[in-house]
């Protein structure tokens, strides 16, 4: 049982150092169909909901919900994305980060609503190159595809997926991943790749949006944010490791 626990554990860090030290975002690779190999399908175990309403020690007025009207459905939201962005040794995970919310605010203005995007048929499954494809607007499809997740997670498992075991989790959301699940308007792979970039946006994203609570999504990229300028840093043979600057910082003074 040790030995399991830590070969759990080891392929948990392998996963965010992977995250960590490649580029990869959202869509082409990841979002193709092999999440599962890259990432590796034993996600963070830990399936505490209370998280959510971690802070970092600090009120934070973008822990509002804007958007979603069911607590169930963003509970919902929220565990799908701590089991693709999960807590480990190398930082928080998506709860902690603040990701659910800042779906929440998206999905309540333009990006929600599709807006300024060409949204007439025919649709099809489409390449990498060729956008959305669904008539469903982007908040329809998270809806629809949050429920779908609660659905079959009481058809299959008869427990909400909120209470389901994170290996339990993984599994419906690579039945997603793998188009597995049938859906109205758009297929579940869509909404798992859709899922899965708003994910990744959010935790990387600027604090500003209501994700990447206190930088910790850049600080664990080493990533430096929003500089002004590097002209005291160009000359420098050596790697500098500098604290993160958010868009509030130039505004703050």
């Amino acid at each position: 049982m040790a030995d399991e626990k830590d070969d759990k554990k080891q392929s948990e860090i392998s996963r965010r150092k992977f995250m960590k030290n490649t580029g990869y975002v959202a869509g082409g690779a990841i979002g193709g169909g092999v999440l599962g190999s890259l990432l590796g399908t034993n996600f963070w175990s830990g399936n505490d909901q209370t998280s959510q309403e971690k802070t970092s020690g600090t009120d934070d007025y973008t822990r509002a919900l804007m958007y979603f009207t069911r607590q169930e459905d963003f509970d919902i939201l929220s565990a799908a994305t701590e089991r693709i962005f999960p807590e480990d040794d190398n930082g928080p995970g998506a709860i902690t980060l603040g990701v659910p919310y800042f779906i929440d605010h998206r999905l309540a203005g333009g990006y929600g609503q599709n807006d300024r995007e060409y949204m007439q048929g025919p649709f099809s499954p489409g390449t990498d190159f060729q956008g959305y494809q669904s008539p469903l607007k982007r908040h329809e499809l998270f809806l629809i595809g949050i429920r779908a997740l609660e659905d079959e997670s009481l058809r299959q498992y008869d427990t909400s997926f909120t209470e389901l075991e994170g290996e339990q989790q993984d599994d419906l959301l690579q039945q997603f991943q793998n188009n597995g699940v049938g859906l109205k308007g758009a297929t579940s792979a869509t909404f798992f790749n859709v899922l899965l970039s708003a994910t990744m946006e959010g935790a990387y994203a600027d604090p500003l949006y209501g994700g990447n609570a206190n930088m910790d999504g850049w600080k664990m990229k080493e990533f430096p944010g929003s500089k002004m300028s590097y002209i005291q840093e160009l000359d420098s043979e050596e790697f500098i490791e500098m604290d993160p600057d958010a868009l509030r910082s130039h505004t703050s003074h």
